[in-house]
C-alpha cells in the first residue's frame, strides 16, 4: 500500500504502491496517470510483494496480475516488501532475477531487510549478475537507526540506495503536534502508538522550534525544512518517500528540494536531533 499520509511534501518524481488491493491500487495508479497525461519514463513505478505466508514460488505466480493491472506501465522497482517469507533470502532473489531477466521488473530492491539479510541479498543477486539496488527503511530526523545499526555503512559499502519511509515520522516533524498537542488525542493508532507521549513532544521541541526558524528564513514549511535536510544530510544513499493525501501536499514536493540547506543549518538540526 501507499505510505499513510504525514502531512508533508514528497520529494522526488517517484509513485509508489503496495502489496494489497488485488492489482486495485495498480489499476488506479495506472488510470491516474493515463487521465493526468503523465507517459512512461516520466515517473518511477515501485510496488512490492509481500513474502509473510508465502514461498519464494509465489514471486513468479503474481507478477502478471500487477504487470496487467498497470496497463502499460513498468514495474521499474519490485522489492520483497519484510524478511519474513518462508523461503531464503537467496531463494527470493534467485526468483526475482528471473522476472528481472524475462523484461517484466527493471531492478529489484528490498523493504526492512538488516545490514545482515541486505547483503545476503546482494550476494545472491551479484551471482546472477545483477545488482540489489534499494532498501527500503525508516529514516527521519527522529528516527536515525541506520547510522547505529550497520544499514547506512552496508549501504553505502554495496552502493545501495535507501528508500526513506516515514520520513516526517508519522507527520511529527511537520510540528502540528507541537502546536496543538490535543491534536495527537485524535490522531489514529498508529501514529499514537510511534509518538504519541506528551514527554517526547517536549523533548523533541527544540528540534521543531529550529525547524521553524530555518522555515520561516527560507519562506518555506517544516516539513520541507525536514525533507530537504533527509535527502541532503546522507548525499546520495538516501531518497525520501513521504505520503500526500490532498493535492496541497503534493504540490510541496518541488519546493522540498528547490533549496538546499548550509552546513551550518544541517549540522544544527542533526545536533538537535540526537
Amino acid at each position: 500500500m501507499a505510505e499513510p499520509p504525514e502531512d508533508g511534501p514528497c520529494p522526488r518524481q517517484t509513485v509508489r504502491q503496495g502489496d494489497g488491493g488485488r492489482g486495485e491500487s495498480e489499476r488506479a495508479l495506472a488510470t491516474g496517470l493515463r487521465t493526468a497525461g503523465v507517459r512512461q519514463g516520466d515517473v518511477v513505478i515501485a510496488t512490492k510483494q509481500l513474502p509473510m505466508g508465502r514461498s519464494a514460488a509465489n514471486i513468479p505466480r503474481t507478477i502478471g496480475d500487477r504487470i496487467s493491472a498497470l496497463q502499460g506501465y513498468p514495474i521499474d522497482l519490485y522489492q520483497i516488501h519484510q524478511p519474513w517469507g518462508f523461503s531464503s533470502v537467496e531463494s527470493e532473489m534467485r526468483e526475482m532475477a528471473k522476472l528481472l531477466r524475462a523484461g517484466k521488473i527493471r531492478s529489484i530492491g528490498v523493504s526492512n531487510f538488516s545490514a545482515r539479510q541486505m547483503t545476503r541479498a546482494a550476494t545472491a543477486l551479484r551471482a546472477e549478475g545483477i545488482e540489489l539496488v534499494a532498501d527500503q527503511v525508516q529514516i527521519n530526523l527522529l528516527n536515525r537507526t541506520i547510522e547505529r545499526n550497520g544499514v547506512l555503512d552496508t549501504a553505502r559499502e554495496l552502493g545501495i540506495t535507501l528508500i526513506a519511509y516515514s520520513p516526517l515520522h508519522a507527520g511529527i516533524l511537520t510540528g502540528r503536534f507541537h502546536d496543538d498537542p490535543a491534536a495527537m488525542r485524535r490522531a489514529p493508532l498508529p501514529r499514537k502508538a510511534m509518538f504519541g507521549r506528551a514527554r517526547d513532544l517536549d523533548r523533541t521541541r527544540p528540534l521543531i522550534h529550529e525547524l521553524g526558524r530555518i522555515a520561516d528564513a527560507y519562506g518555506l514549511s517544516r516539513a520541507q525544512v525536514a525533507l530537504n535536510w533527509l535527502i541532503n544530510f546522507y548525499g546520495d544513499t538516501v531518497v525520501a518517500i513521504p505520503g500526500a493525501s490532498r493535492a496541497k501536499q503534493a504540490e510541496e514536493n518541488a519546493g522540498a528540494q528547490a533549496f538546499r540547506l548550509t552546513e551550518k543549518e544541517l549540522g544544527r538540526l542533526e545536533e538537535l536531533s540526537r
